[in-house]
């Protein structure tokens, strides 16, 4: 493809519709006020989880107390990375199917207050969702579940989640509903597999890491092997955007 017909299939693509302000005052709250305030709410949340590991930690065991460093660092890892996965993934994937089902006879347009909360809601609720991981291993810590329980009953919760998907989803169609159940079920795993380790520890058992490690060297390539034939084999090339792979 020559540059003249690369310059007229630009031409031809629906270019980006800018965000509209319906009333005089939405700038204003949006950008000055609430973004702000979303903003500081992320910064902070190291923070924040201190402040609640501090409500939770006269409740254990001095040593359960030694999990605070732990706690923190994972809980506010998973929630900036519920954020990021919102922003980056989950949102332009919904709202790209949104925006385009009228295409081409009806040109979207939205506003900003209507944009911005629905990237209230996606990121705030991946934010919480992705806290998963922690809250498996936290029940675990207190007594009240156990892996094999978790297991056991993973059917139900892979359910749960599903149907928990479909509500913090914007559209309710399968491969919007899949972005966002994929991962939270992958982090219900990683919940359980934090706690088989609390488990074992209590038991004073040692864990096969090198087992462990050559299977997860085993995934990994094959992932590896599956993009570079991908890449190889079906022309497919990076992109900055979801879904990443494209052809």
């Amino acid at each position: 493809m020559d540059f003249c017909a690369k310059a007229a299939q630009r031409r031809d693509r629906p270019r980006p519709r800018p965000i509209v302000a319906i009333t005089p005052t939405e700038q204003f709250s949006i950008i000055w006020v609430w973004t702000p305030l979303v903003a500081s709410l992320f910064l902070a949340a190291p923070w924040v989880i201190y402040q609640l590991w501090a409500f939770i930690a006269p409740g254990l065991y001095p040593r359960e107390r030694k999990w605070a460093a732990p706690f923190i660092l994972s809980t506010a890892g998973l929630f900036l990375t519920g954020g990021f996965f919102a922003y980056f993934i989950a949102l332009p994937s919904t709202l790209g199917f949104l925006l385009s089902i009228g295409a081409p006879d009806v040109v979207p347009t939205i506003s900003i207050d209507s944009y911005f909360s629905t990237f209230v809601n996606v990121t705030l609720g991946l934010s919480v969702v992705f806290e998963l991981p922690v809250a498996v291993f936290f029940l675990t810590l207190i007594r009240v579940a156990s892996p094999s329980f978790l297991l056991r009953n993973s059917r139900y919760a892979i359910l749960a989640i599903v149907i928990l998907a479909s509500f913090v989803t914007l559209t309710q169609d399968v491969v919007n509903l899949a972005v966002l159940a994929v991962p939270m079920i992958l982090l219900y795993f990683l919940g359980v597999f934090a706690s088989f380790l609390l488990v074992m520890r209590r038991e004073n058992r040692r864990f096969p890491w090198r087992m462990f490690g050559y299977w997860l060297l085993a995934v990994l390539g094959t992932l590896l092997i599956g993009v570079l034939a991908a890449i190889v084999v079906f022309e497919y090339h990076f992109a900055a955007r979801w879904p990443f792979l494209i052809k």
